[in-house]
Order: C-alpha cells, then sequence, then structure tokens
C-alpha cells in the first residue's frame, strides 16, 4: 500500500511576522493529482491533500495527520509540504511552519518530529520527505550530533527544495519554482527507458533544470534499491526491448543488415523492414547505433550493420534476465 499526506499553505494567521504565499496550495493539489494515479490510469498513491483556506492548517492538526499517515503496513509512506519553513542554526533543526505559527510561541513543526514519528513504526519500507520551504536542506540533519551530521534511517528518501541556508521561491505562475520543475518529472520528464521515474531521477531533473545562480535543491537518501514514484509509458515499447537478446545474442553482437531492411529499397523485404523499423526506435534513444555508418539507412544500404550501445546493453542483459 501507498499512502501520502500533502499539505500546501498560502494564508498565515500571523499576517504581521509572515508573508502569505501564492502557489503553494495549487502545488499541493497537483502534486496529489499526479501521484494519485499512474499514467496509464492504475491506482498510485492513495492521498490525502489539505490546503487552506479549505481547512485550518494548524500544527495540531498536521501532526494529527502526519500521526495518520505513518500507520499501518506500507510499502511507501510519502509526505509532502509546501509553505514557509526555516532551519534554526542554534540547535541545528529544521522546522516547517504551519499556519497558526507564532514568532513569540516559537511553535513550527522540526522535521526531525516527523521523521521521528515515521521511524516508530517498522512496517514502512520506505519513506518519501518532500519539502518545497526555504531553508528545508538541512532536513535529515541530527541536533545531537556534531555538525548537525545526518543520519538516515534505512529507506529513508528526502528531496527538498534548497539548501539550509537557501530561500525557495515562487515561479511567477501559480507554482513554487521547485514543485513546478517536479511536476514536469512526474508527468514523464524524468521517466527512464522503461518509464520509470523514481526519486533520484526526478532530482536530476530538477537539478539539471536549475543553474548556479538559483536555488539548489537537495536530495539525501539510503536505501537499497530505488522505487518507482510514478509510472509513464515507456520510451521505448517492452516488446521491443525483450527483442534485443534475440538480435544481439552475446555482448558486441552486430545485426548485420541488408538494403532489404530499408522500406524505400527496391529490395525491401516486409519482415525485414518491420525489424528496422524496431531498431531504429531504439536508436533514436539511444540504445543501438550503426556500424560504419553515419545513419541507419546508410548502414542498411551499404550492408553493414548495428550494435549496442553501453546502454542498450545494460537494456539487453535486463531483458535476459527477465526483468521487464
Amino acid at each position: 500500500m501507498r499512502k501520502a499526506l500533502l499539505i500546501g499553505i498560502n494564508k498565515y494567521d500571523s499576517n504581521d511576522s509572515i508573508c502569505n504565499l501564492n502557489g503553494c496550495a495549487n502545488d499541493a493539489q497537483q502534486m496529489g493529482s499526479v501521484l494519485s494515479r499512474h499514467a496509464d490510469g492504475r491506482p498510485n498513491f492513495s492521498s490525502q491533500v489539505f490546503v487552506n483556506p479549505e481547512a485550518n492548517l494548524s500544527k495540531s492538526f498536521i501532526f494529527k495527520k502526519i500521526k495518520e499517515l505513518f500507520q499501518g503496513d506500507l510499502d511507501v509512506a510519502l509526505f509532502y509540504f509546501a509553505g514557509h519553513g526555516f532551519f534554526d542554526e542554534d540547535i541545528n533543526t529544521g522546522f516547517i511552519i504551519p499556519q497558526d505559527f507564532s514568532p513569540e510561541e516559537n511553535n513550527g513543526i522540526r522535521v526531525e518530529d516527523i521523521l521521528e514519528i515515521a521511524r516508530k513504526n517498522k512496517r514502512i519500507n520506505n519513506t518519501i520527505i518532500i519539502l518545497d520551504c526555504c531553508q528545508s536542506g538541512g532536513a535529515g540533519k541530527s541536533s545531537v550530533l556534531r555538525g548537525g551530521s545526518s543520519i538516515l534511517d534505512e529507506g529513508l528518501t528526502i528531496l527538498t527544495a534548497c539548501k539550509e541556508r537557501e530561500y525557495a521561491v515562487e515561479n511567477g505562475s501559480g507554482h513554487g519554482l521547485f514543485t513546478g520543475l517536479m511536476l514536469e518529472a512526474l508527468h514523464g520528464g524524468a521517466g527512464n527507458i522503461l518509464g520509470k521515474i523514481t526519486p533520484s531521477s526526478v532530482y536530476a531533473f530538477v537539478d539539471n533544470a536549475l543553474d548556479a545562480w538559483e536555488q539548489r535543491p537537495v536530495f539525501k537518501t539510503n536505501v537499497s534499491q530505488f522505487l518507482s514514484l510514478r509510472d509513464t509509458a515507456p520510451r521505448v515499447p517492452l516488446e521491443i526491448l525483450r527483442n534485443l537478446p534475440r538480435w544481439f545474442p552475446a555482448s558486441g553482437s552486430i545485426y548485420k543488415l541488408n538494403p532489404s531492411y530499408e522500406p524505400t529499397s527496391e529490395e525491401a523485404n516486409e519482415s525485414n523492414t518491420e525489424i528496422f523499423r524496431q531498431l531504429q526506435i531504439c536508436n533514436r534513444h539511444s540504445l543501438i547505433e550503426p556500424v560504419d555508418a553515419e545513419h541507419m539507412y546508410f548502414a542498411a544500404m551499404k550492408s553493414t550493420g548495428c550494435r549496442l550501445t553501453v546502454m542498450g546493453e545494460y537494456y539487453r542483459v535486463l531483458a535476459q534476465k527477465g526483468r521487464f
């Protein structure tokens, strides 16, 4: 079972000390929507989304929902927060700020406390924390360790919008900059050849989109195997990928081509042109390259061949092992 709790806070009670935000509610709602189902319509996360002003997102309410999130036997528990946050350097601890935050009462929610709640349930295989708030990069640091070193429990993954001394910004189009890029990643931008979108591929997508002068996202994890956050359509159909071991029986194999594979050739053969079509799909996704020719067309017309790239060899082995 997969559960997700998503919180988005635009409006704060203490308007004098905390400025309101614009895109957090929209971010939480759209993240909840994209995570609820895979691209083919299969159910994914069972999500609860809370935004204000529809809900009063007080500290007590958020804590109650966090405790409910981390209950039961779960494959994945995901917590997403969009709103204000800060990092207290005196105690090396990051906080998210609830709607009823008061500077006088200092009633922020320690990220360390959220992780402690998750830690108590040993029946959760994977915990994912996503924070789109200022100074969120300190999440996972321990206040009891010298220098605020990080200790990540097994199965824990943390994605944050920025480093602990940086500010997360909104992009002017109804989203936080970080979440806007995450949504693009989850809608397929971060999918691999098999269509799997993992936390690491999401981070890589966001990281590559931001330059050195912008906020820098943070990724921390302690997992033995990456899980898929969402499945999209494979870039290469699985039935084609499964042909790789047949076309290339061993590492370094060359698949011989001739003009009968090229559909515009006078020697075109229907069964060969269909194989060539599939080989060209693999070529477009850097799995296959022509031998002694600039393009696959010339490899066929000159009767040379094609071979697997390093990435193609990787997927050949996976297909041979029956991994998809």
